[in-house]
């Protein structure tokens, strides 16, 4: 575990929210005086960007796709000229304002293992996570992906759901992966518009996995979602009071 910051992931079926949960913890944890926030965008969609407001000039993978081209050209140097490349290109990526860092990952590679590349990386961005207090990974709709690609070792997984018996049915499976593939503290699941207490009673939730909250549909963030507005850019809600409780229970 990276001594120091909290590391977070949030992971669940592809459409149930995992994006803007993730950016309302982020916004959240912002609250928190002094705190310094690194969001990592799993997510080949770079949804996380527009819910910040960031636009991310280069991806991790658009940097690892480089590299691997003057690897293949013979054009890549040693070891050592390998690592300060990588270090130097990630940081230059690396998006900031005031307490906040972003980083996108981008599309998974397509073509070749080149395994060497893939934990220089790993290792960097572990080693840039540590200069920050929380780390907020949004996840693919997966857990193996993020765990082969970004870290292998968190301090609290979120699974998130809809009301869907699909989707709890993929976060309970998410969690069963997990154990096998990556090494995690504590995991939760957040249920994501929820019309109320009432619809939860009716479900069938996974008994390894404790309910940490639920968020009901809002408006306000509905319609940031549609045009593409970022999370500090809508008022305070009830959603947000809810996500400050699940933090505060974590």
């Amino acid at each position: 575990m990276t001594d120091g910051s909290k590391i977070i992931s949030i992971c669940g079926k592809g459409g149930v929210g995992k994006t803007t949960i993730s950016a309302a913890i982020v916004r959240v944890l912002l609250e928190k005086d002094s705190a310094k926030i690194l969001a990592i965008d799993a997510d080949p969609a770079v949804g996380l960007a527009t819910a910040l407001g960031f636009e991310p000039s280069k991806t991790i993978d658009e940097i690892r796709n480089s590299l691997i081209d003057r690897i293949e050209q013979g054009r890549s140097g040693d070891r050592g000229e390998i690592a300060g490349m990588l270090d130097y290109e990630v940081m230059s990526a690396m998006e900031e304002r005031g307490n906040l860092g972003f980083l996108a990952i981008g599309r998974p590679e397509t073509e070749g293992c080149y395994c060497r590349v893939n934990e220089f990386l790993k290792d960097i961005i572990a080693t840039i996570s540590s200069n920050f207090d929380y780390v907020i990974i949004d996840g693919e709709a997966g857990i193996e992906q993020v765990n082969r690609r970004v870290m292998e070792r968190v301090n609290h997984l979120l699974l998130i759901s809809d009301a869907s018996r699909k989707g709890i049915t993929v976060a309970g499976t998410i969690r069963k992966v997990a154990e096998k593939a990556m090494a995690y503290e504590t995991a939760g699941l957040v249920l994501n518009r929820i019309q109320g207490e009432d619809e939860i009673a009716g479900m069938s939730l996974p008994d390894d996995l404790p309910l940490l909250g639920w968020v009901s549909e809002h408006e306000e963030i509905r319609t940031a979602d549609i045009w593409g507005r970022s999370i500090f850019d809508i008022d305070d809600s009830a959603a947000l009071h809810i996500v400050r409780k699940i933090i505060d229970t974590l």
